[in-house]
């Protein structure tokens, strides 16, 4: 099962990096935002499809019952992140602005841990987990000057 876990990891990272410089070509054409309706559309009628068509059939009900409601906003999040991607790619060039974004998401998601927000499991602080988020830091700075 970890095998699975990482090769859909794997295959998230290529395809946020390829979606990324899809969304800022189309940008250049339809612009930031209509380029961010058109992402969220055609993601919204995949889910839906795949949700109908799937064997699983939660109710859209339940949603209601999530608590607490501030779990929602995943929708806002993410149209945040394909405006500000697009944003960043355009403005670094590719390379540069996903490995800002991922050192970025390494280093929101250990705080994350660290304080077990938003319902995560919470994990005791490493200093070799620190001196890593560090090194990879360290990295980027190297690579963007």
């Amino acid at each position: 099962m970890i095998l699975f876990g990482i090769f859909a990891a794997v295959l998230s990272g290529v395809l946020m990096s390829v979606q990324g410089v899809c969304n800022t070509a189309v940008s250049k054409t339809a612009g930031l935002w209509t380029t961010g309706v058109f992402v969220s559309l055609t993601a919204a009628l995949v889910c839906f499809v795949i949700r109908v068509t799937g064997g699983n059939k939660e109710d859209f009900q339940m949603l209601w019952q999530v608590q607490p409601r501030y779990l929602l906003l995943g929708g806002l999040f993410g149209a945040l992140i394909t405006g500000t991607v697009v944003f960043g790619i355009a403005r670094l060039g590719t390379a540069k602005a996903e490995l800002v974004i991922v050192v970025s998401q390494l280093i929101a998601a250990y705080c994350i841990a660290l304080g077990g927000w938003f319902g995560s499991e919470q994990e005791p602080f490493s200093w070799r987990k620190l001196l890593a988020l560090a090194a990879a830091l360290g990295g980027v700075v190297f690579y963007c000057i």
